[in-house]
């Protein structure tokens, strides 16, 4: 029931998981208690949505949002990785950032627009589990180069169901847009579409591995200053969270061409060199060959 599943591992290899006397370890159990939890914050997210306690609705879903990035660390960690749990996952990520986000965003706004709120919603759902699809069926490529991995191609579905949520962050500052419900609409429609698009966006894999001891200290700081932040102005941390994604967006895209033609010109200058190394492997012509038919040896 639990085969060992690592999508850090280069080699992907698949090798049954034996336990002495059909017992599993309580470290096996311990990352997919994580993920059931945040299912159980996403589902609570959606029944805050449907009785108007939007500020409810909106922290459970971030608290779901902080289990999911740690769930799988957590198995990492205890060595607990398996199919099993990459695949409960998966199904809670499409709970927890698919339907939430959409019933909230539809009970908010969208329900304004009846039918046509509820088909934006419904679009942005699809996108979410095509967007989970599509990195499941990732996870089994081992023929990407190194730096890719620093990549999401497209918004990944946490980020895409709290930056949705902005409108409602925006409005708990005391913003009140003019004709908000056709500018959620469009919102909606473009987070969605991110989700699914090929832009590349930053995925932090390669970033923080390791860190020098001097650093340490101050991200200490950082994190106990984000996550007061966080627990005091909650709409304002999270709007300017929200912002500062959309905009490192084009950044990425940037960074993601700067790279590609960087490793297609390292490429290029390799393929070079082993093509001289070879021709210089063969050695000269011989003599015969550059003698014409009169001359003599």
């Amino acid at each position: 029931m639990f085969p060992p599943f690592d999508p850090e591992r280069d080699d992907r290899k698949r090798r049954p998981l034996v336990f002495s006397r059909g017992q599993v370890p309580v470290r096996v159990l311990i990352p997919n208690i994580f993920t059931l939890v945040g299912l159980c914050a996403g589902l609570t997210a959606i029944r805050m949505g449907i009785e108007h306690r939007w500020d409810l609705a909106v922290a459970t879903l971030v608290f779901a949002a902080f289990l999911d990035g740690i769930d799988g660390r957590v198995a990492r960690l205890l060595k607990a990785s398996s199919r099993f749990g990459a695949e409960l996952d998966s199904l809670a990520d499409f709970v927890n950032f698919g339907v939430a986000p959409a019933i909230i965003m539809f009970n908010w706004a969208l329900d304004d627009l009846k039918s046509l709120g509820w088909i934006a919603v419904l679009v942005f759902a699809v996108c979410s589990a095509l967007r989970l699809a599509r990195f499941n069926v990732s996870l089994d490529r081992t023929d990407l180069p190194a730096w890719k991995s620093n990549y999401f191609v497209g918004v990944p579905a946490p980020a895409g169901a709290l930056i949705l949520l902005l409108p409602i962050y925006a409005q708990d500052l005391g913003l009140h847009l003019p004709s908000l419900t056709p500018l959620v609409l469009f919102y909606t429609l473009g987070i969605a579409l991110l989700m699914v698009s090929n832009v590349p966006t930053f995925s932090g894999k390669l970033i923080g591995q390791k860190i020098a001891r001097e650093y340490v200290p101050p991200v200490f700081v950082l994190a106990a200053l984000f996550m007061a932040m966080l627990l005091t102005y909650p709409s304002l941390t999270l709007a300017i969270g929200s912002l500062a994604y959309l905009a490192v967006i084009p950044v990425s895209a940037y960074r993601y061409l700067a790279e590609e033609r960087k490793a297609a010109q390292t490429a290029k200058a390799q393929n070079g060199k082993s093509r001289v190394h070879g021709d210089h492997a063969k050695g000269p012509p011989p003599a015969s060959a550059n003698m014409s038919p009169g001359s003599k040896p």
